[in-house]
């Protein structure tokens, strides 16, 4: 009787490829390899045999990087809505400040960079997913 692993009757991966790189290309493997999580061959062999034209994309580092981006501008429209509230009030008072004027100009702005930041993130999220 056999121990391990039973052999494979087809499929078996009997053919191997030689290949050379230069230091940079190499670097370049090995950091996809860390942040993929996926071995060198397996990432060599997704990208050539899997739809080739496609881009591998880090799903987990997109989703956190995203949500960072949704939770940031969430805190940002809060304090937007906040001064804007202040401000209704003050203006009905007769007392605005130029300094609530200055912080509601200052977070809208913060507010609209974000917005800036996201629309060209997901463009090249969308263009590589597109290839």
């Amino acid at each position: 009787m056999a121990k391990g692993r039973p052999q494979l009757q087809s499929g078996k991966r009997i053919k191997k490829i030689d290949a050379r790189f230069t230091e940079d290309e190499y670097n370049l493997i090995l950091s996809l390899e860390q942040t993929l999580g996926i071995s060198k061959t397996e990432l060599l062999r997704r990208k050539v045999l899997n739809n080739a034209g496609t881009t591998i994309i880090n799903a987990k580092e997109l989703i956190i990087n995203l949500d960072n981006i949704f939770a940031e501008m969430g805190r940002v429209g809060n304090n937007i809505n906040q001064l804007a509230k202040h401000a209704n009030t003050l203006k009905l008072q007769g007392a605005m400040s130029p300094l609530i004027i200055e912080q509601f100009d200052s977070h809208f702005l913060k507010y609209l960079q974000l917005q800036q930041q996201l629309e060209i993130s997901l463009r090249k999220v969308i263009r590589l997913v597109g290839k």
